[in-house]
């Protein structure tokens, strides 16, 4: 469930975002909530 929800914030993240910079910091967003829910 946990992964699912994982690739729909993603999804969510890669449609959200106009520029390459944002597309850099959603990313990063992305990538420390993927980090948080692996560690718990």
């Amino acid at each position: 469930m946990k992964l699912f929800a994982s690739l729909l914030l993603i999804l969510f993240t890669l449609t959200a975002c106009n520029t390459v910079s944002g597309f850099g910091k959603d990313l990063k967003k992305v990538g420390n909530e993927i980090d948080k829910a692996a560690t718990k």
